[in-house]
């Protein structure tokens, strides 16, 4: 055995992380992540804003789909309680896609696609239809929470013009 491979060997021992462990951790940790998210649309078309924000750590934050940001499990369960009464009442959230990637063994990052209806926004707000959230979750616990959540409202991905059709002058009547 070189020394290397004694020193690989004794990294796997110390960490106790064999492949085959981190594997099963992995593909265990990934199914709690997208039962959080089944929960997540579950509450949400409940407008359960208590079970909603039981789904964030205590500290957790939200930048929702148009800018505001909320600090804490408590702001965003005071914060949801308001909306539900009235712009998202009618609404209906729709999980569509989870994408997830663990960073550590109790930090991982999931982009999720989302669609809704029945929104109901005021004037000077576009009305949420389609969107990606950016999770940074945490496990403490044994429990995955969001730790930070970025939304952000998406449009079906067109090609970028070219420099003729970008430019407004170089177009002839």
């Amino acid at each position: 055995m070189t020394s290397q491979t004694r020193t690989c060997a004794c990294l796997v021992l110390m960490t106790g992380l064999g492949i085959p462990a981190l594997g099963a951790q992995s593909a265990g940790d990934e199914a709690e992540i997208r039962d959080l998210q089944a929960r997540q649309q579950q509450a949400w078309n409940r407008h359960d804003a208590k079970a909603y924000a039981a789904l964030f750590t205590e500290d957790g934050d939200v930048v929702n789909v148009v800018g505001w940001w909320w600090k804490g499990r408590s702001e965003i369960e005071t914060q949801l309680t308001a909306a539900y009464a009235v712009v998202f009442r009618d609404s209906t959230l729709r999980i569509d896609d989870v994408q997830v990637r663990l960073l550590a063994r109790d930090v991982a990052v999931a982009h999720v696609r989302w669609s809704m209806e029945g929104a109901k926004t005021p004037p000077g707000i576009p009305e949420p239809r389609r969107g990606i959230q950016i999770q940074v979750l945490q496990k403490r616990d044994r429990v995955w929470r969001i730790a930070a959540f970025q939304n952000t409202s998406s449009l079906p991905q067109t090609p970028f013009p070219t420099e003729a059709s970008a430019n407004p002058s170089s177009r002839q009547p």
